[in-house]
């Protein structure tokens, strides 16, 4: 959206804008101005930054700042998460959230490890801290809820893009059981609530395997909507990065360059541990058993501020405890719970940012050597025609006696982590022999096909899930196939197969064909059992099966999810392995029964349910069946589908609406010009009046890709505008 200063043809409002900037202390506001005369935005016809600065640095100042034109409510939000500051925006129920934090972001050490960075980085989160404030002293229509003023240490409290970081496996209730108020586990916590599954889509084909010999990438992140932005950001100092950033943060997360690609996938690691402690009390405070001798447990006073239901702010203040281990998060069986995790605010922020000029495989693992990843696989691909499947770099060494996927025993020495594996002992692919290298949020076990590493080679802390019907979808449309375009891999990206309704549904159909004749379940469910018998097991949007399909799922989700998750199975594999023929058939009735009161009929088309709408730029997810919306025809992830689309009801609706899932796609093929075709959910902007606002939706949920517009000439005839920050 235009910057006001741009749309403005007020003189008295001009001057009074101006007069805001100049409010500013006198140095920033010349350096503000300076760093903007170097800084181009191009907005394309989709309304889509184009970023160019001299430097690095001018590059982060103009990124940041075309983010808080399209959306900066979403930036403000982020960084009141990751500051563990939500609190004095929304209340004392998000006080428990900014414990969980700030059990880990300690402001003041921020600042040190700020003030210890090499001034390159410090350049960097100078830029973004001064793009931020610079965007501020120019919009001052814009309220910030709490953070009136960024600085430059506080860009470490985000380093890493995920969705979801590490720190978010730690339960709530658990942490406010601990910390005074007990409180029983949610049924998200339990996984009685069916929820799609956070994680992304990577694909790599080689040349060998592609019609025109270039290597292609998939990127295909699983977020929730509206989580990142896409742009394009360079430099005159050899940055030229395109893809979607998390809002705030200053680089491209999943993207390309003129000659490499990477997309991140979560990964199913098992590298954040928690540490069952032996406490006895020790004068006022405490103290826990490590092998012979008895440590002290460190305190360290938490004070929050929270908003109060009229404005005024509250305070709370936290004795919090841990260990060598880590923060005390939990007490289970008369133990104190230690959680155990990354915490390298400097390497993680230089690794996320120096491998958006990695040019190829090489140059990628040399700032893998920082090994400051700790949640993402990784899928490779570059103009060499390398392609890669890397693990997390943040990798501890640990006994692998021990189950580490529950509390281990704090108080034996040899449950510690012993240091970090080599890059090279992680069971990464590189340039595997069959040509193509996928990942699903599944084990590495199976990445690329007869070349994946092999289980037995490595402990079993390098997977925690296992497969996943998505990973079974990705063998099928890979294994013996050749002749690949960005086309065919975009189709791939978007084929309809269901692997997980494939195994399930013909287990139902035979469990209604089992019952005695005289049963009256024949009857009442012989015409929606014909409809999936005859079922190919593909989404559409105007599949009645897929309709009966996903309910059914959904049904059985919500009865046995909390079994599955205890079981450590997903669901899926649960239904075909625990549920028996009777709660198969009863679901089945319960559908019929819901859609026929919900939508007159069972015979509703899938595209008539499932549902985008956006309506407003409220920052959490409300929904209205009277009012316009899309019809979306791919399910979740969870059933095996490629294309994700995480939808439920919602308070006053029938319809289901999706708020994750697919939220950024993009084919990469990499060649002397890297070219690409890319989605994004709804659209660029957070602003409703912009055109930018939904003028995707149609083209995401018929999986349309848009050009993307990397080089120069193929911007051109594309710019619906050029400007200066602030002017």
């Amino acid at each position: 959206m235009d910057t006001l200063i741009g749309r403005t043809r007020n003189p008295l409002l001009l001057l009074a804008l101006l007069g805001a900037t100049a409010a500013a202390p006198d140095p920033e506001r010349t350096r503000w101005r300076a760093q903007a005369d170097r800084v181009t935005i191009t907005r394309d016809d989709w309304g889509i930054p184009h970023i160019r600065g001299k430097s690095d640095a001018d590059a982060v100042f103009g990124m940041i700042y075309a983010q808080a034109e399209d959306d900066f409510p979403r930036i403000e939000a982020n960084y009141l998460t990751a500051l563990g500051r939500t609190a004095e925006a929304e209340g004392e129920g998000a006080l428990w959230a900014d414990l969980r934090q700030r059990l880990f972001v300690d402001p003041e050490q921020l600042k040190q490890d700020y003030a210890r960075s090499p001034a390159w980085l410090q350049a960097l989160m100078q830029a973004w801290a001064d793009g931020l404030n610079f965007y501020l002293a120019t919009h001052p229509q814009v309220k910030p809820k709490v953070l009136t003023r960024f600085e430059p240490w506080m860009a470490l409290s985000f380093t890493e893009g995920s969705i979801g970081g590490d720190i978010e496996r730690i339960s709530l209730s658990d942490l406010k059981t601990f910390y005074g108020t007990p409180t029983p586990p949610t049924p998200e916590e339990q996984g009685s609530v069916p929820r799609e599954p956070s994680g992304s889509n990577g694909i790599a084909i080689a040349p060998k395997l592609t019609a025109d010999g270039r290597a292609l990438l998939l990127i295909n992140p699983h977020t929730s909507f509206y989580f990142r932005s896409e742009a394009q950001v360079t430099s005159d100092a050899g940055l030229n990065a395109y893809g979607a950033s998390t809002w705030g943060q200053f680089f491209i997360y999943q993207g390309f360059n003129a000659k490499a690609g990477w997309m991140h996938t979560s990964s199913t690691v098992d590298n954040v541990d928690a540490f069952a402690e032996r406490i006895v009390r020790a004068g006022a405070g405490w103290a826990y058993r490590y092998g012979k001798e008895m440590r002290p447990v460190a305190a360290r006073v938490v004070t929050l501020r929270y908003r109060k239901p009229d404005g005024t702010m509250g305070e709370r203040r936290f004795t919090t405890w841990r260990t060598h281990h880590g923060p005390i998060v939990a007490a289970k069986d008369g133990r104190w719970i230690a959680t155990a995790l990354m915490w390298r605010p400097v390497p993680a922020l230089e690794q996320s940012f120096l491998r958006t000029k990695a040019t190829d495989l090489a140059g990628y693992l040399q700032v893998a050597e920082r090994k400051a990843n700790s949640s993402n696989d990784t899928l490779f691909a570059d103009s060499k025609g390398e392609i890669a499947f890397l693990m997390p770099q943040f990798m501890p060494v640990r006994d692998d006696r021990f189950d580490y996927t529950r509390p281990v025993d704090g108080s034996d020495p040899a449950t510690d982590w012993k240091g970090l594996h080599t890059l090279l002992s992680l069971p990464s692919v590189l340039n595997p022999k069959v040509g193509w290298a996928h990942n699903t949020n599944d084990w590495p076990w199976s990445a690329a096909g007869p070349d994946s590493p092999r289980a037995r080679d490595y402990p079993r802390y390098m997977d925690q899930v296992g497969g996943n019907a998505r990973g079974v979808h990705a063998d099928l449309l890979l294994t013996g196939k050749r002749g690949w375009t960005a086309e065919r891999l975009r189709a791939a990206a978007f084929d309809p197969y269901l692997p997980a309704f494939a195994r399930l549904v013909p287990e139902l159909v035979a469990a209604w064909r089992a019952l005695p004749l005289s049963d009256p379940r024949r009857a009442a469910l012989a015409e929606p059992v014909a409809v999936l018998a005859g079922w190919d097991h593909r989404w559409s949007a105007d599949s009645v099966a897929t309709s009966l399909a996903v309910f059914w799922g959904d049904q059985l989700w919500r009865e046995v999810g909390s079994f599955a998750q205890a079981e450590r199975m997903n669901v899926p594999d649960f239904i075909a392995a625990k549920v028996d023929a009777p709660t198969r058939l009863a679901a089945l009735s319960a559908v019929v029964d819901r859609l026929t009161r919900d939508f007159g009929t069972w015979r509703a088309p899938w595209g008539q349910i499932n549902r985008f709408q956006r309506l407003d730029d409220a920052l959490q997810p409300h929904f209205d069946d009277a009012k316009a919306s899309v019809a979306v025809p791919f399910t979740s992830a969870q059933w095996g589908s490629l294309a994700s689309f995480g939808a439920k009801t919602w308070p006053g609706t029938k319809r289901y609406y999706g708020t994750s899932g697919n939220s950024f796609v993009a084919v990469v093929s990499f060649g002397p010009r890297v070219s690409a075709r890319a989605v994004m959910a709804g659209g660029q902007s957070g602003e409703p009046a912009s055109p930018h606002f939904a003028d995707q939706i149609d083209r995401y949920a018929s999986g349309d890709l848009r050009k993307v517009y990397f080089y120069a000439d193929e911007l051109a005839g594309h710019v619906e505008r050029r400007y200066r920050p602030g002017r």
